[in-house]
């Protein structure tokens, strides 16, 4: 029998889970069994479940359907639990380092406590400070194991079911199971508190709770609130049964009622049924309220006081004026140039013009990427639509003659803005766009993540520190209504990254499109334009940025790579956008196309890809061709910035760490060998999921003109996919 059951509900968190379950298995105590608990072996968290499992027998996955709740989720894992002591994690939580050495310890100097109580932080994982919020209650418990008489403030009820740990004969003894509906915790915590007889305290922050970016789910408006009732009278008439004593009952029966006023002081949470609401919370006040109870002082006192009698509409009026005196005024982000924001605020109060979409690329770059692709799609199903370009000053020139544009920042651009229906970007509009009721605002994203994003940069000071806010971030994200992905691995990391209520979009990148629509003439004439050769190896050498770094460092000397990989290799040099100076490093061998507008046109010249850690690597893998991954600085680029998997342990293709390690993969045919096609067709399985050529089309239908997603073409199989024909036979005699 392991000492530590950990039961982990996995609905809705795939995204943080990996490292939820790492917290759990990187601890020092490592008598214990992990159970993931899954809505259904098909879904996102399962399969993150099942590769633990299948690389440690700790891990013991079982399901339980959506249907059935985060009770359901529990009880499930209760039900598979063979451990001594049980613990519970949420998802997208964190099991701090040595916190089980330290429960184990804890347990030991208190033997046979039915309860042990741990301290939690509350963590807004994204920017701020953790807090503890149960430390001021635990300064006061007994120093060995207790009674719950001896402290009798401190009952499980306003605790979540993570923030102790629990006997498991007790929980079968007393037949203890989470309460259906929502509020489970607080009626679990309730039922443990009437059962306990012997509980003790461990003063060690054991869980690290991540304060989700949309907020709990408890506070959603709806008929789910009124389940906060059910709960409450539940653990008062087992309390009641139990015939606890007074000093016992007044504490739980003032928490448990301090949750009830608090959620009728919010008639937001509940859509309707507020004086039903109240109206049933007095009569469980005056059926359960202890003999002798003393209410409590000032604002609370009078509401426990309007709530024994019952009297809603002198509640509401309280609430009301408490509501008015504390409403701080809302100020709206504008442009920043007073005839500007005038302008814009203006074009805000007209009404939104139902066929006009605004496009905007890499900041203002030009005509490229996701939206370009989008944009060029609409053109041919969504003929009736506007749809005008935003680019920067100066950049006007990069745009298709027949795209109607406006310039980032003029007048004309942030009416366009205002007045849109449809606002599509790969990056995110400018802080002062405001996200009007009815407007659809569509993330393309501009690439598969490997290195981490948004509020997971965080962690990492050098990016952290070039980033910005990320609390401005976040309200960003909050414009956003749908999230476009590539892959599945791309969906659980956006979740991560970027947490709000939008919703994913598992279409693909319709920028890759072209990968499986160009011909062999279309490859044979970008060729032609960018100046390559005939019969050469074209290798496309795209290093990404680095952000230890403060300009371009090519991080390989392209002319002797040429000399030693052989003489019918040619290198496409593709700097990282950020460092497009318009300058040019053209050689005999070196063709630099970093300033060429389309990187798709670049890698369907190309056949093969010499990448570090870009994720330029992703889309490239559609063409099916010979991937090199260069990796000479992989230790330091993890440190510093950060990534999501480890590139050396599933590379797209051949690993070179030395530019002499490089030539020789070319020079000696190992690109395009077996053991390179086997490592590509992985790769390829697990990040070119939804790119089968018709993306766009699919966003087109889903997004501009509202077909239902059944409606839409499926997803061709990866194998039943054709890519774009390279130019030269890979392998040479």
């Amino acid at each position: 029998m392991p000492r530590f059951s950990i039961i982990v509900p996995t609905h809705g968190v795939a995204g943080r889970l990996s490292q939820a379950l790492d917290s759990v298995l990187g601890q020092s105590f490592g008598d214990l069994e992990l159970i993931p608990v899954c809505d259904a072996p098909d879904t996102p968290a399962a399969e993150v479940a099942a590769g633990y499992a299948g690389r440690d027998p700790l891990v013991k996955p079982v399901h339980s359907p959506p249907s059935a709740g985060l009770d359901g989720a529990r009880n499930a894992g209760l039900r598979a639990a063979s451990g001594a002591y049980v613990l519970f994690l949420d998802g997208d939580d964190l099991l701090l380092p040595g916190a089980l050495a330290a429960v184990d310890a804890r347990l030991t100097e208190t033997a046979g406590v039915d309860v042990l109580y741990v301290e939690h932080e509350r963590a807004p994982w994204w920017e701020g400070d953790p807090v503890n919020p149960v430390g001021p209650l635990f300064a006061g418990a007994p120093k060995g194991a207790f009674t719950p008489a001896e402290l009798p403030g401190l009952t499980g009820a306003a605790l979540p079911a993570w923030s102790a740990v629990y006997r498991r004969t007790f929980l079968t003894e007393h037949e203890l199971a989470f309460p259906e509906g929502n509020f489970t915790d607080l009626g679990w915590g309730g039922l443990v508190t009437v059962a306990a007889r012997r509980i003790a305290v461990l003063r060690r922050v054991v869980v690290r709770h991540r304060l989700r970016r949309q907020g709990s789910r408890l506070n959603l408006p709806g008929e789910g609130q009124h389940a906060l009732l059910d709960q409450v009278e539940l653990v008062l008439a087992r309390a009641t049964e139990h015939v606890l004593p007074a000093e016992r009952t007044g504490p739980l029966f003032d928490q448990l009622f301090a949750l009830v006023l608090k959620t009728a002081a919010r008639p937001e949470r509940l859509a309707r049924g507020h004086r039903a609401f109240f109206r049933r919370a007095a009569r469980l006040y005056r059926r359960f309220r202890p003999a002798g109870h003393r209410m409590p002082r000032g604002s609370l006192g009078v509401q426990h006081r309007l709530l024994a009698v019952g009297a809603y509409d002198a509640f509401r009026a309280l609430r009301d004026a408490n509501r008015l005196a504390g409403r701080a005024a809302e100020t709206v982000p504008r442009p920043h140039a007073v005839r500007t924001r005038l302008r814009y605020r203006a074009a805000l109060r007209r009404p939104l013009n139902p066929d006009l979409a605004v496009y905007c690329a890499y900041w203002g770059r030009g005509y490229a990427c996701n939206p370009a692709a989008i944009h060029a799609k609409a053109r041919e199903l969504a003929p009736q639509l506007r749809q005008v370009f935003l680019v920067e000053a100066g950049q006007e020139h990069t745009l298709p003659k027949d795209v109607e544009y406006a310039v980032l920042g003029s007048h004309r651009a942030w009416e366009l803005l205002a007045r849109a229906t449809y606002l599509i970007n790969n990056a995110n509009f400018a802080e002062g766009v405001v996200k009007r009721p009815g407007s659809v605002h569509l993330q393309t994203q501009h690439g598969t993540p490997l290195k981490t994003m948004g509020v997971d940069q965080s962690t990492y000071p050098v990016v952290a520190a070039r980033s910005g806010s990320f609390t401005r971030l976040l309200g960003r994200v909050d414009r956003w209504d749908f999230n476009l992905s590539a892959n599945r691995h791309s969906t659980r990391m956006w979740e991560r990254a970027f947490p709000g209520s939008w919703e994913a979009l598992e279409y693909g990148y319709p920028r890759n499109d072209v990968f499986y629509t160009a011909t062999a003439a279309d490859v044979a004439r970008i060729r032609r334009e960018l100046g390559i050769p005939e019969n050469r190896l074209a290798v496309l050498y795209a290093p990404t940025h680095r952000d230890h770094h403060s300009g371009f460092e090519p991080g390989l000397d392209l002319e002797e790579f040429c000399a030693a990989a052989g003489e019918d290799v040619v290198v496409l040099l593709r700097a990282h956008y950020f460092y497009d100076q318009g300058r040019t490093r053209h050689s005999d061998r070196i063709i630099d196309v970093t300033a060429h507008r389309s990187t798709e046109d670049v890698c369907l010249a190309a056949d093969a890809l010499i990448t570090d850690y870009s994720s330029i690597m992703f889309d490239y893998a559609n063409l099916d061709r010979p991937i090199v991954v260069y990796a000479d600085d992989w230790e330091v680029y993890r440190q510093s910035r950060g990534v999501y998997f480890d590139l050396m342990a599933e590379p797209p293709g051949p690993v070179a760490r030395t530019p002499e390690e490089l030539a020789a993969v070319f020079r000696e045919r190992a690109y395009a060998g077996p053991e390179s096609t086997a490592l590509r067709a992985g790769f390829r399985a697990r990040f070119c999921e939804f790119d089968d050529g018709r993306a766009a089309e699919r966003v087109v239908r889903r997004v501009l003109l509202g077909e239902p997603p059944q409606a839409l073409p499926p997803v061709l199989p990866l194998a039943e996919r054709v890519p774009a024909p390279a130019a030269v036979t890979l392998v040479r005699s």
